[in-house]
């Protein structure tokens, strides 16, 4: 087991100590992240197929979509602790022993209920792989300028594997059974398996503080009524018992965080955002890519069911912004060194919102090019600063904390793109409902088309109109997600100006 190297020299080594095996670790190590974030939004042009399949209800097709994300929401803060106690390593092979069984689940699921049990898993086993993979190579590499490249290559492996999910997705639906959106995961983990025991050294940082067990209970019993709640009121309406389920989350959270004061070895160290530059690279990480995962989600949707291209010409079309993620990822330190963090993180939110604002621009006989350019300038916008934030996380707590601190800003990556998928999702399902004008929608639009295709005298009319009122659900909810990224802009242009904001060293 290697030796953890001091806080200090890791924030001011200046001689790279990094060698070809550690940047061969390096790629072992984006295996995980690529494939966790690909099954976020692999399924955006693979639910139609599993609607045609499994016939889910509405519900049942919003959990498939949402149950994964909150798994790993509600579980990467505690998987980020547990690694920092037995082995960062050990953890990552675990979980990836976990996510590939349950891969192999969902590629066979016989039913709906099914699927949403497999994704549940796969979501307990890609939360041990996010923390442990970032905490991983804040220890491979002590030096700051390598860690830096190193974290923009795992945030690139991350941002665009969200970003290419339905791209690879779309390709492989192209040729294939909805199921192997899943299976193409196992293969990944072999090659995991078989290449990180001799690339990747594992560490292991020890305490003397028992473990935390109230506050997983606790995190679990706040995060999951609290967004369950949402989603149902805004798909269905308030009703008594849904608004209980969501008080009832409010006050476990408020437990929870009380109990985090008080807990000697706590999951949640809240003394880390007392630092405005911690608290706005969560806040980034969380509005972010709730904006991101929702309108990935809802576009995927309009490419296939509004415009009627199908699956693999609505999966290139994805290819753009999946480069533009990709290469301002790795390119983000360069950004910083010209603009000064403040400004990368402030204009690459902008960048976000104007690409988000573009998307109304979008109709049921728009060009491809509008789509194609504003999900670029999102794209930009979105690569540059998520790699910030996984930079200032990981720079701001000392090495042996980094598994837990890594927790916290995965746990914002993945909490805001479920929360994009129900919140954003559900508004724009709103929304589309409230547009059925005595046309009779069902609950989606997939299925009210599958129903209007069925009825020979009104059936072109229920399509035309249901197409047109989902078009008005999306604008809707890509406003919201701009008016969100546009405030964020605001705070955090307030909250970094108290002093000069640089990158770690």
């Amino acid at each position: 087991m290697s030796t953890l190297t001091p806080a200090s020299d890791r924030r001011h080594g200046e001689v790279s100590g990094a060698d070809r095996r550690m940047w061969w670790g390096l790629a072992v190590l984006t295996l995980p992240v690529l494939l966790v974030s690909m099954d976020f939004s692999v399924l955006y042009l693979a639910i139609p197929a599993i609607t045609d399949s499994l016939a889910p209800s509405a519900t049942e097709q919003l959990w498939i979509l949402d149950i994964y994300g909150f798994g790993i929401a509600g579980l990467l803060i505690t998987m980020g602790n547990v690694g920092d106690r037995v082995g960062r390593r050990r953890i990552l092979l675990a979980g990836a022993a976990l996510f590939g069984a349950a891969s192999v689940l969902a590629a066979f699921a016989p039913s709906a209920a099914v699927l949403i049990a497999a994704r549940a898993l796969m979501g307990v086993g890609g939360a041990t792989l996010m923390p442990s993979s970032l905490s991983l190579i804040a220890n491979m590499f002590p030096n700051a300028r390598d860690r830096a490249r190193a974290i923009g290559v795992w945030t690139a492996a991350f941002a665009g594997g969200s970003a290419l999910g339905p791209v690879i997705g779309g390709i492989l639906l192209h040729h294939y059974w909805w199921g192997v959106v899943f299976l193409i995961n196992v293969p990944v983990l072999a090659v995991l398996f078989l290449t990180a025991p001799r690339l990747v050294p594992e560490y292991r940082a020890a305490s003397s503080e028992p473990f935390d067990f109230v506050g997983v209970g606790l995190s679990m019993l706040g995060i999951l009524p609290l967004v369950y709640a949402v989603k149902t009121m805004a798909a269905e309406g308030v009703d008594a018992t849904v608004l209980a389920i969501g008080l009832f989350g409010v006050l476990m959270l408020a437990l929870f965080l009380a109990q985090q004061r008080r807990a000697p070895a706590p999951l949640l160290d809240l003394k880390l955002f007392g630092n405005p530059m911690f608290s706005g690279a969560v806040a980034v990480a969380l509005v972010g890519m709730m904006a991101l995962g929702g309108m990935s989600y809802l576009t995927g949707v309009y490419l296939q069911s509004v415009r009627g291209f199908d699956v693999l010409t609505a999966a290139l079309a994805g290819l753009p912004m999946a480069v533009a993620v990709a290469v301002f990822s790795i390119g983000a330190s360069r950004v910083v060194a010209v603009v000064g963090l403040r400004t990368a993180f402030v204009g690459s939110i902008l960048l976000a919102a104007a690409g988000n604002l573009g998307l109304l621009a979008l109709s049921m006989s728009s060009p491809m090019w509008v789509y194609l350019v504003f999900t670029s300038v999102a794209g930009i916008g979105y690569g540059v600063q998520f790699s910030l934030v996984s930079d200032v996380v990981v720079g701001s707590v000392p090495v042996e904390r980094s598994g837990a601190a890594s927790g916290i800003s995965e746990t914002s990556f993945e909490l805001g793109t479920a929360l994009g998928l129900a919140l954003l999702g559900s508004l724009a399902t709103l929304v589309f409902r409230e547009h059925s004008q005595g046309w009779g929608f069902g609950d989606t639009l997939g299925e009210t088309l599958h129903v209007a295709h069925g009825n020979e005298d009104a059936g072109s009319a229920v399509a035309a109109a249901a197409r047109s009122a989902f078009v008005d659900g999306m604008h809707t909810a890509s406003l919201a997600s701009v008016i969100a990224l546009g405030v964020l802009a605001v705070v955090l242009s307030f909250a970094m100006r108290t002093r000069r904001a640089v990158m770690p060293r």
